[in-house]
């Protein structure tokens, strides 16, 4: 382990499970189960989309977009597109693009979009000899035509105001950033006290349409 990167933690289960234990960051967590068929078909025609993730993974490498289509179900990966699925041929889908790796499902969150494209946001956040400091408030707009804002994928790096004054107002963008900026320091005091000897952490949060800002994974690798 470097001693400048700090302790990593790869799986992004056991980090959410100790951020839902407290009430005030559970509240920003979509619903998120570890993945088998059964709490796919539910979370799926509970939400309407769901998204599916490695447990273990960055870069936005394997996750995919489920929804329901008409009669049947649909699923984006990469940048091809399926739909009117029967259930089965969508689990045989599923298993191509998981294969034996864990899983995870997580609660589609409906971001607000500039241009028609989502944007998210990474927090990276990072401890030095005078205590936490912020690197970086930065929105990512993925590319055209796909749902993952993953710069190594194709998408956009605009500074945090910027994205939230094109997706939602400029009026709002001092408020969000304030809002990022303190629940990571709460769910940073957390996971230290979870898990000593972390030192850099990159948080990735959406702001849906209605402005509720949403924790979506936290790394310890972060880009």
């Amino acid at each position: 382990m470097d001693g400048n990167r700090g302790r990593e933690l790869a799986s992004k289960w056991l980090k959410t499970n100790d951020l839902l234990k407290n009430p005030a960051i559970a509240k920003h967590i979509p619903s998120t189960r570890l993945y088998s068929p059964s709490r796919l078909r539910q979370m799926v025609d509970q939400y309407g989309t769901v998204f599916i993730k490695p447990v273990r993974g960055t870069g936005g490498v394997g996750v995919a977009k489920i929804g329901k289509s008409g009669k049947g179900y649909s699923y984006a990966y990469r940048s091809g597109k399926r739909s009117s699925l029967p259930f089965g041929d969508l689990l045989r889908a599923v298993e191509r693009i998981r294969g034996r790796k864990a899983y995870l499902i997580q609660q589609g969150i409906d971001l607000a979009e500039i241009e028609g494209r989502p944007v998210d946001y990474r927090v990276k956040y990072v401890k030095t000899e005078n205590g936490w400091v912020f690197r970086a408030v930065v929105g990512r707009i993925a590319r055209r035509g796909l749902f993952v804002t993953n710069i190594c994928r194709g998408g956009k790096l605009v500074s945090g105001a910027e994205a939230i004054k094109r997706s939602l107002s400029p009026e709002l963008a001092e408020t969000k950033k304030k809002e990022m900026r303190e629940l990571t320091k709460t769910a940073t005091a957390l996971l230290e006290q979870r898990f000593p000897g972390i030192r850099q952490l990159g948080y990735d949060y959406g702001i849906d349409r209605k402005g509720q800002i949403w924790l979506l994974e936290v790394n310890t690798r972060p880009h």
